[in-house]
């Protein structure tokens, strides 16, 4: 590879570190190619950039970017899962994947400028996905007027049924 392509290789790594919000290093040693395009396909679907880069241009670009808190992982076969608006997608796929599949080892991750290892990972795929997350968020949005308009009317109805009471005793009386 010539010199002018490694900087531009290095360059746009820079860029998508730095619009990403996760990214996530592992080690495919191991897996074959169906295997590979499997778990591409997969990443893809949700939106997820999944690279294969070499571990010295990796180091350069991580330079001055939050990524550079893993570079120490950045050893053997290396690649690289980024996201660019969902966190828990590519630690969700790629841990179920890792379940299936023994030979794709997670290293570590980068979640907006905090080191991930793999428990917080296998935490973070643990979660819901974002679309669950809005429609409990506006489950519960949509509750609190709902309960408020409910016993608002529960007090007009209790006093309506307050002087129904009171006008039967004075008839009765």
């Amino acid at each position: 590879m010539r010199l002018e392509d490694k900087k531009k290789v290095v360059s746009d790594l820079q860029d998508c570190f730095e619009k990403s919000k996760v990214l996530i290093a592992t080690d495919y040693k191991g897996l074959d190619v169906a295997k590979i395009t499997d778990l591409r396909r997969k990443l893809s679907e949700a939106q997820v950039e999944f690279k294969v880069v070499k571990n010295t241009l990796l180091l350069r670009a991580s330079e001055k970017t939050d990524i550079s808190l893993i570079k120490d992982f950045f050893k053997g076969p290396t690649a690289i899962a980024l996201s660019y608006d969902d966190p828990v997608a590519p630690a969700k796929i790629l841990t179920e994947f890792a379940k299936k599949n023994d030979k794709l080892e997670i290293k570590a991750g980068v979640l907006d400028g905090e080191m991930l290892d793999l428990p917080a990972i296998k935490s973070l795929a643990a979660l819901p996905t974002r679309e669950v997350l809005l429609a409990q968020l506006l489950s519960a949005m949509n509750a609190v007027p709902t309960s408020l308009a409910s016993a608002l009317s529960d007090v007009g109805r209790r006093f309506v049924n307050v002087l129904l009471a009171v006008k039967d005793q004075k008839e009765a009386a």
